[in-house]
């Protein structure tokens, strides 16, 4: 086996060493508490302006959710649902159900009754929190038919929701304002102890049903010791303004976007969509953001219609700036007259960028999936340093991310501290140290296939270089074995496609085919401009080609089909982090792909 650990101090503490305080998250946020007083903690957007809540404030809602929680019949390693929009009544509760002790239960908001009911049935939820709309009623048919769950708290004031035998509501403003503060709540904390299970994250899921994950106050303090050690490095481990923008009920935000900034005494500004998003970081002016490829992609689709609709001197300005960009990222010198064209470039163009981008962003953070190389240096290339990362939900989720000091942003970086990591003989990921999860709730068969003597076998496919740094090469089961018994990795082959303008989202399909295939979804505008089928086809087709040039013979898209529809969550072909569920596409034009090969 080839391994790598982290290169900083904390690589020589052996696996398993309680490199953390012992204590455990709310213990964590209280502590923050005492010196952020009436400094403000979060944001949230109502009413057209930014309003923010206090360090007190905060604690004081968590101390009087929790006097409901426990009034309620909520006792210590009892299980909570939380599904709701990214708002700070979602941080409060779960910082409260921690808090008494008992166990979080995050759910997607894209999530169907089934998917709700689901969760609820396999964690043994006794009560839910959720905002309202549309929402609120899907989880209320579903908790009427969960057996053991008997309390639905409505953020909203104004929310309805159809009637439920045996279920009690109540209003988050009404509960909290007859509430006193919880008592004993710190010694109800205390009691708790690190390796304790306070999380269950149901993984999204490319496929079949998801497991519950298991984390420990120990596993994801794990990670925010790492992720800070990390920050550090780059001098924006405090006081900075975080844009959270994922759900929070996905690890990765969860851990980042929420934990994480209360131990560094940071800001969070919850965007109100991704579709407002562009606004949202002008107006917020963030320090520090995280997010998954998707959205990277989506930014960087959004500033490239607008240089082209500009045109003209600007267009190639803009372009120019780019080109030099990525030749200085590879190491190369710019000859005399580039220097000052690059000079030009940084005033006129990469300032405007950092300008749209909210003018003060330290970093972007890339992580929940692999990011295409040529997104990643086309921020780069334009001043915006952007972290790649790597991690998995049974990781509490962070792995490896690159260093600001050394940012290979083709690479997801070396191990963070407190990690190990090794590439097995068949090149699968393993990963070793205090951030793994407990289990899978109620999976002890699948608990012993993923981690197996101490080592958390990821699915995931990879190599680590002569620095240390791990690069991600696949997934194990999304591997395409074409009819020669050449294996291709088709994320490196939907990167390029999807880096062309025309295209804006491919999957590649081809096992046990002598050639690879594609669903190809075309940019709205380029949709919208072909004035025939004929004519969509054939700018598709020169797109292919384009991206084609750039992989070697067997990674080549052949043929190809025009999707229907974008893949989206509501139509179930992308999961609630921006992934494609492969077998749902397949599923959907598994037929019109057989029809591209030659019968048999």
């Amino acid at each position: 086996m080839k391994a790598a650990s982290s290169d900083m101090k904390a690589a020589s503490w052996p696996p398993g060493t309680h490199y953390v305080d012992e204590a455990n998250l709310a213990i964590a946020f209280f502590t923050g508490v005492t010196r952020g007083g009436d400094a403000p903690l979060m944001y949230e957007k109502r009413a057209q302006s930014w309003q923010g809540r206090s360090w007190n404030e905060v604690a004081n809602s968590v101390r009087r959710l929790a006097s409901v929680l426990v009034d309620a019949g909520v006792s210590a390693g009892d299980r909570v649902m939380i599904s709701a929009e990214n708002r700070p009544e979602w941080a409060i509760a779960d910082l409260a159900i921690m808090a008494i002790g008992a166990i979080v239960v995050p759910a997607y908001v894209t999530n169907t009754e089934d998917d709700h009911y689901f969760i609820m049935d396999h964690s043994g939820a006794s009560a839910v929190i959720t905002s309202g709309g549309l929402l609120g009623a899907r989880i209320a048919l579903a908790a009427s038919r969960a057996p053991g769950l008997h309390l639905m708290i409505l953020m909203d004031d104004d929310a309805t929701v159809p009637p439920m035998k045996s279920v009690k509501t109540r209003y988050w403003n009404e509960a909290l304002g007859a509430a006193e503060p919880l008592a004993d709540l710190d010694q109800r904390i205390a009691r708790q102890k690190p390796d304790d299970v306070c999380c269950f994250i149901y993984t999204s899921g490319t496929g079949g049903r998801p497991k519950g994950v298991m984390l420990t106050h120990r596993s994801i303090q794990a990670n925010i010791t790492a992720a800070l050690e990390l920050l550090e490095e780059g001098k924006v481990a405090s006081g900075q303004r975080f844009l959270s923008l994922l759900p929070l009920s996905h690890s990765y935000e969860h851990t980042a976007g929420m934990h994480l900034p209360f131990q560094s005494n940071s800001e969070v500004w919850f965007c109100e969509s991704t579709e407002q998003i562009a606004a949202n970081l002008v107006e917020v002016s963030p320090t520090l953001m995280t997010a998954v490829p998707r959205l990277y992609e989506v930014l960087h689709d959004r500033i490239m219609r607008g240089v082209r609709t500009k045109g003209g001197v600007s267009e190639k300005l803009f372009m120019m700036a780019v080109k030099l960009g990525r030749k200085k990222l590879a190491g190369l010198h710019l000859l005399p007259h580039e220097m000052i064209i690059d000079l030009i470039c940084d005033k006129l163009v990469r300032t405007k960028v950092r300008q749209r981008l909210g003018g003060d962003l330290r970093y972007f953070i890339s992580g929940g999936a692999a990011l295409s190389p040529e997104i990643g240096t086309f921020f780069m290339a334009l001043g915006i340093k952007l972290l790649q990362g790597y991690g998995q939900t049974e990781a509490s989720p962070l792995i490896s991310a690159n260093r600001p000091g050394k940012i290979k942003i083709e690479t997801v970086g070396p191990p963070v501290a407190g990690i190990e990591v090794r590439i097995a003989d068949d090149d699968e990921i393993l990963v070793r140290g205090d951030a793994l999860m407990r289990g899978y709730w109620r999976d002890d068969a699948s608990t012993r296939t993923t981690i197996r003597n101490g080592w958390l076998y990821t699915g995931d496919l990879g190599s680590i270089d002569e620095d240390g740094y791990l690069t991600i090469t696949g997934r194990k089961k999304d591997i395409i074995v074409n009819s020669g018994g050449d294996n291709i990795a088709p994320g490196r082959v939907e990167a390029l496609l999807t880096i062309e303008p025309e295209i804006e989202q491919a999957m590649v399909d081809g096992d046990h085919r002598p050639w690879l295939s594609a669903v190809i979804v075309p940019a709205e505008d380029i949709r919208r401009l072909a004035t025939s089928p004929d004519t969509l086809q054939t700018i598709v087709a020169d797109a292919v080609e384009r991206a084609n040039s750039r992989l070697s013979q067997i990674e080549r898209v052949r043929r190809f089909i025009i999707a229907d529809e974008s893949f989206n969550m509501d139509n179930g072909q992308m999961t609630a982090t921006l992934k494609v569920r492969r077998h749902v596409v397949r599923d959907m034009y598994g037929e019109r792909l057989a029809a591209l090969y030659p019968k048999k």
